[in-house]
């Protein structure tokens, strides 16, 4: 009898933790209606047979030249991105290895990219100068630190002040997007470099200006004059 009703509490007790959510659908979740980021699925990668036999990852949109495959909106579009509940399920449950792409800009994250060579020797000249960093995105490619929300205005009057900013960085403000951890793209893992802290409330962003102007002298710092961050 007590066998019983101890397989019956254990029971109880799993119901309650409910079933294990794939790792994107978690991901969106969090981002969503956690952090109320806006979220929406990419387009995932697609696999293409090579002239040896192997399998080269491309992207599942039309474009047999796409310069970010698999790391794109593509069908529901950039517009569709929301913090819904229902809606974030929906979409992950229909399609659950989908990346997570991050609607930039307006309330939710912006983001400093640069290539990902670059960002290993950016990030840790900036360790060593002591700077605070949030979040940081690394794909196989480019390496993305996020910020806080900034307006084009913002950015334009940040750039116009600076003598010189490196070529090789990229900003994604309003109306861009960025693809997210636990994402698989054609080009390979999207993981977190920097992660925010587990259990914690929104994670904390640092503003724009205090990013580029790190990354501005990461790159005047280096030993022969050159820039470290022009690759």
């Amino acid at each position: 009898m007590r066998e019983i009703l101890g397989r019956r509490r254990r029971l109880r007790f799993r119901r309650k933790r409910g079933p294990v959510q794939p790792a994107q659908l978690e991901a969106a979740l969090t981002c969503a209606t956690e952090w109320q980021w806006p979220v929406l699925p990419g387009v995932g990668p697609k696999a293409a047979t090579t002239r040896g036999g192997g399998d080269a990852r491309g992207c599942g949109c039309p474009d047999p030249d796409c310069v970010v495959p698999g790391a794109h909106p593509f069908e529901p579009g950039l517009l569709a991105a929301t913090t819904d509940e229902r809606m974030v399920r929906w979409w992950w449950t229909n399609r659950p290895t989908a990346p997570l792409i991050l609607a930039t800009g307006k309330n939710a994250p912006c983001a400093v990219s640069l290539p990902a060579v670059a960002g290993a020797r950016a990030l840790s000249v900036l360790d060593r100068m002591d700077r605070r960093l949030g979040p940081v995105v690394a794909t196989p490619t480019r390496w993305s630190l996020l910020v806080a929300p900034y307006s084009l205005e913002q950015l334009g009057e940040l750039l116009y002040a600076k003598d010189c900013v490196p070529s090789s960085l990229r900003f994604h403000g309003e109306g861009g997007y960025l693809v997210l951890p636990p994402s698989e793209t054609g080009l390979g893992q999207v993981r977190w470099e920097r992660a925010p802290l587990a259990g914690s409330a929104t994670p904390w962003l640092p503003p724009v200006e205090a990013v580029v102007d790190a990354l501005v002298e990461a790159s005047t710092s280096a030993p022969d004059g050159g820039s470290r961050l022009s690759y």
